[in-house]
């Protein structure tokens, strides 16, 4: 380990796996390590005997939830946007040849007490039980203006300018009402509060088009989820990675992160060893001196065996409960899996509902989530503090990921890994496909 790299990265998480391939790919010669001895970080999948010991106190799986093996269970659910950011970089890198995945059944979301399906498209407005008559045709409307937006052609843009109109004026011109816009703001232009109302326009424009892009890729809704879990996609991208030459060492401690006279990082401690390198990159728990805590994350992870009621049986399917509609600042997101995905027992679901933490009472933030998910077999809590670099990194050489959030989507972290390889590279991520790897994230 006493030798020179160009990039040392700290953990296994998928953004700094991504990251890692990346740079190997790049040519960057790096040195990947991890305190776990498994990958993933707080991205891994776990058996359902890992599951119980970390967060079961110690329990013994019953024996009616079959083998352990057959389990691979999220601590962080996420929902992979088909046209999106993870895989244009998962069919860049080529990384779909080690793995395979399966479109999720359907996106719903939450007004009053019922839970309907998500339109995206013109056709699917007007037949919604979210809206009446005369809100149909407006929202109608208003999607036929984002299928056919392009902001290359001014004739696409209505009378709008979107660089300097903000979203509040566009949903005001197509006379959108609030639960409308909360069910367009929430769970297709997936913003996590408010605040876009008076940015520009233009942004949630592209949020809205690319779920409608990601929902023509293959139907049902506009997401993919990887079979045997999340935990599979740290793994192909730390494959990827090896091929390139990258070094990985798991069960590696991490004893101190040294740093020159003039605060800039130079190397890696570990057992006695110096791994010296131009520039280090991780996630917040290896630089508690260099992050700030942003908030709190409550999840819980339900094993339940029915489907949720109202989605028509689906075997996986994303549910949003926005804002307003339970009283709250911050959305409540509930991801289902199941052994449709290898990730459970035949007949059994996992069903994560997920929050930011507003009260001193986190558990109970999640209650309107438990009466969608309705009977569980058992329930795992997860309070989790959130953090976020205090600098960008440039100066001291220190790339630092944020935390997850409460999302079930990756659209958040996708933005990260953009930010965090411009900030290393100086320049933005080649997504371009080469041909001869296909257009397809290996979906079935």
């Amino acid at each position: 380990m006493d030798e020179e790299y160009d990039a040392i990265v700290l953990g296994t998480g998928l953004e700094e796996c991504i990251i890692s391939g990346l740079l190997s790919v790049d040519g960057l010669k790096v040195l990947h390590m991890d305190r776990n001895g498994y990958y993933g970080g707080e991205s891994a999948s776990l058996s359902l005997t890992q599951l119980f010991e970390q967060y079961g106190g110690g329990e013994e799986p019953p024996k009616e939830l079959g083998a352990p093996r057959n389990w691979n269970i999220d601590i962080v659910p996420k929902f992979i946007m088909a046209s999106g950011v993870l895989v244009k970089i998962l069919l860049h890198t080529n990384v779909t040849r080690y793995l395979e995945f399966k479109c999720v059944e359907g996106s719903y979301v939450l007004k009053g007490k019922k839970i309907e399906k998500v339109p995206a498209t013109d056709k699917e407005a007007l037949n919604s039980g979210l809206m009446g008559f005369f809100e149909k045709r407006s929202c109608k409307n208003f999607l036929v203006f984002c299928q056919e937006f392009d902001e290359g052609n001014p004739k696409t843009h209505s009378q709008f300018d979107l660089k300097k109109d903000t979203m509040r004026k566009v949903f005001k011109y197509y006379s959108l009402g609030a639960d409308t816009i909360d069910f367009i703001g929430h769970s297709i232009a997936l913003h996590t509060d408010d605040s876009y109302l008076d940015e520009l326009a233009l942004p949630t424009i592209n949020r809205i088009r690319l779920y409608m892009d990601s929902l023509l890729r293959y139907g049902k809704s506009p997401y993919i989820y990887p079979l045997y879990g999340l935990g599979e996609l740290p793994q192909g991208f730390a494959r990827l990675a090896a091929i390139y030459g990258g070094t990985y060492m798991l069960n590696k401690p991490v004893d101190e992160i040294v740093y020159g006279d003039d605060g800039s990082f130079v190397g890696v401690k570990s057992e006695g060893e110096i791994a010296k390198a131009k520039f280090v990159v991780g996630d917040p728990s290896y630089f508690p001196d260099k992050v700030k805590k942003v908030g709190q994350v409550v999840r819980c992870i339900c094993i339940v065996d029915h489907p949720i009621a109202n989605t028509k049986n689906a075997e996986s399917t994303q549910i949003i409960l926005p804002q307003k509609q339970i009283g709250r600042q911050h959305d409540i997101y509930i991801s289902v899996v199941s052994f449709s995905h290898s990730i459970a027992a035949q007949g059994f679901y996992v069903a994560i509902a997920s929050t930011t933490v507003e009260t001193d009472d986190p558990k109970s933030e999640l209650k309107a989530a438990f009466e969608i998910i309705g009977p569980t077999k058992k329930q795992f809590f997860i309070v989790k503090d959130t953090f976020a670099p205090t600098d960008d990194g440039k100066e001291n050489k220190v790339y630092i990921s944020k935390s997850y959030d409460a999302s079930s989507h990756f659209e958040t972290a996708s933005e990260d890994i953009l930010s965090l390889y411009k900030r290393i590279r100086g320049k933005d991520i080649d997504l371009t496909v080469k041909k001869e790897e296909g257009d397809d994230a290996g979906t079935s």
